[in-house]
């Protein structure tokens, strides 16, 4: 166990080297340089050349990406000249507002999940099946930002139940003010819900086939202890690694609620600092990005191995 989770820790740290990698190499790739899409239309030959020294730019390309590395390793990511502020301050100043919508869906979108997901598969190819299958369908397959225009449309412009003028950014303001962030939480917790249900669905179904069924039915044991004492547990093994897979996707999805409601989350700042050619700040969210599905894939691997001891840790 112990080697298992040194391997795939240090693939885990190879694989966030390669995205700095990437990700520097990408910022070099930029048309003119980043230098150049700093200064936009003040980039004179005095200011390129002021600005090139001033940023490092002038050096080795080896020793420009181990200084970027090693701010990196002490959470510097650099200062945004466009803000005129550490790009660090720009992104964990947003992070809470991201981090609530993110972690109070997730949570909401297992509460709901996981019991639907049950009933589908205790009652299957029922009604409620059938109208539960319709509605994952139907909401997996229509685009974030769609779901959460209708839902902005319905809640705020037609019924005008809630507002979403004020803009939250930090978490402490999320949680004090939670009429201005539940609309991005409901469409996130309507996509994610479609999803994990279906797993749920889809592991509950199986696990009602294994042989230990069967041989707890045959025990004496009653229909509810056999659902809740064992399928229920072994069900919930897939679960417990589609959160640490769906990581990344959910944090898109936060991006992209965050834009549709105006929300001060590092969705919003990320949005705004591309259309800004803001290199710095985009390049920092893309290699947090990165960050978080790693760390996912990570969690959903190691989780795996230890909740099902049946798996062979290889």
């Amino acid at each position: 166990m112990t080697a298992y989770l040194f391997r795939r820790l240090l693939q885990s740290v190879v694989t966030v080297l390669m995205v700095t990698v990437v990700s520097f190499g990408l910022m070099k790739l930029m048309p003119g340089g980043p230098v150049r899409a700093i200064l936009g239309s003040h980039a004179t030959p005095a200011n390129i050349a002021h600005l090139t020294q001033q940023m490092g730019l002038d050096r080795p390309l080896y020793v420009q990406y181990w200084t970027w590395l090693d701010g990196l390793l002490h959470g510097n990511l650099g200062f945004d000249y466009v803000v005129q502020r550490p790009i660090s301050d720009v992104l964990f100043s947003a992070l809470g507002a991201s981090a609530y919508i993110v972690g109070v869906s997730l949570l909401l979108a297992l509460l709901i999940a996981v019991p639907v997901g049950m009933v589908q598969a205790t009652r299957r190819n029922s009604a409620v099946d059938h109208a539960f299958t319709v509605f994952s369908f139907v909401a997996y397959g229509i685009p974030t930002f769609f779901v959460g225009f209708l839902i902005q449309q319905w809640f705020e412009d037609d019924l005008q139940w809630v507002s979403v003028q004020n803009q939250v950014s930090t978490f402490t303001e999320a949680l004090t003010h939670p009429e201005a962030i539940c609309l991005p939480v409901l469409t996130l917790t309507i996509t994610t819900v479609a999803g994990y249900s279906r797993y749920m669905r889809s592991g509950v179904l199986d696990q009602i086939t294994q042989e230990y069924v069967r041989t707890a039915k045959a025990k004496g044991a009653s229909a509810r202890r056999t659902l809740y004492g064992h399928v229920l547990r072994n069900a919930l093994i897939p679960m417990v690694t589609l959160i640490g897979l769906s990581l990344p996707a959910l944090v898109g999805g936060s991006l992209i609620v965050e834009f549709v409601f105006n929300i001060q989350g590092i969705g919003l700042v990320t949005t705004r600092a591309a259309q800004q050619n803001d290199y710095g700040i985009t390049l920092a969210a893309t290699l947090l990005t990165a960050v978080v599905t790693v760390v996912g894939s990570l969690v959903a691997d190691v989780s795996y191995a230890v909740l099902d001891p049946r798996v062979r840790l290889t």
